[in-house]
């Protein structure tokens, strides 16, 4: 989220996301200094979802890929327990996955608008649809964190700055997009499951915030939805 007071392809949907055991062990080198040797709570739903035996012990090898699945998504403390935040992630993936190419099944995103940019808070999911045709996406997505959490409702883009830096915060927001407020979809240097969350904004990935700029232009619709886990 930043202060607007400062101005300045191919669909890749949710079916995409990698593996979860490759997530897992794709920050190897980013290994926290300790490893708990303690089973949390999720032990065995979060070794199913690693793809580690299901046996609700935690080994060395099951911290060493619950550690590398929190380094790489920005959990902290990354010390391989099985606890509340890190199986949050995971049954939060899984729910993204299992929407496949259907996201507005519930038909709550408006298919009257044209073209129209969805975000449903509540699976952290975005995409762009132009009446009931699917144009790009879902993809998930970052929003606002609890007390900072990202207006509901219908809104339209209305002011748009590829450079844009928040005044508030400091930090560079590429690919902004504002539809509420100080709220817009920009890209971020952040896994996209990184808790807890933004101050407002849509964060998506700078490929994602690439189409989305590609996609859409002043005046197109957006409609926010649902409510983010934890808020």
């Amino acid at each position: 989220m930043g202060d607007i007071r400062r101005r300045g392809a191919v669909v890749l949907g949710v079916t995409g996301l990698v593996a979860p055991l490759t997530l897992a062990l794709g920050a190897g080198s980013a290994q926290a200094a300790s490893c708990t040797t303690s089973a949390g709570p999720y032990q065995k739903k979060v070794e199913k979802f690693l793809g580690r035996p299901v046996d609700g012990r935690q080994s060395a090898a099951d911290c060493r890929a619950i550690q590398a699945f929190q380094t790489k998504h920005g959990i902290t403390p990354n010390i391989g327990y099985a606890g509340s935040v890190t199986w949050g992630v995971m049954d939060l993936m899984n729910k993204q996955k299992a929407v496949g190419n259907n996201p507005n099944r519930d038909r709550k995103c408006p298919t009257n608008k044209g073209r129209i940019a969805c975000v449903n808070l509540t699976l952290q999911l975005s995409w762009i649809q132009d009446g009931s045709r699917l144009v790009y996406g879902p993809v998930p997505v970052r929003t606002g964190r609890n007390g900072y959490e990202t207006r509901t409702g219908l809104k339209k883009v209305y002011w748009r700055d590829i450079d844009h830096v928040s005044s508030i915060y400091n930090v560079p927001m590429p690919y902004s997009q504002f539809f509420d407020g100080g709220q817009a979809f920009h890209s971020v240097g952040l896994s996209m499951w990184n808790p807890p969350g933004s101050h407002g904004c849509v964060n998506m990935t700078t490929t994602t915030a690439k189409k989305y700029w590609s996609l859409l232009k002043n005046g197109d619709d957006v409609f926010v939805y649902g409510r983010k886990p934890g808020t």
